[in-house]
């Protein structure tokens, strides 16, 4: 999965995939499929969020360091 694919778009495609699982409309090997896609973008949602909450923290943290 692409580091460029936003996170919103993610979150998005992960959520089609939700509703066609959902819907029970799709077969085994569909939902296989769905499944494997949707635990790769899970990963790649993951990712990005740790990655804010780290550059959050640094930003927090060199907030209340001292200014020489």
């Amino acid at each position: 999965m692409s580091d460029e694919l936003p996170f919103e778009k993610a979150f998005e495609r992960l959520e089609k995939i939700l509703e066609a699982m959902n819907s029970g409309k799709v077969s085994l090997e569909e939902s296989l499929k769905l499944f494997e896609e949707a635990e790769n973008l899970m990963r790649h949602c993951s990712l990005r969020l740790n990655n804010a909450e780290q550059k959050i923290e640094q930003l927090i943290k060199g907030r209340a360091e001292p200014v020489a």
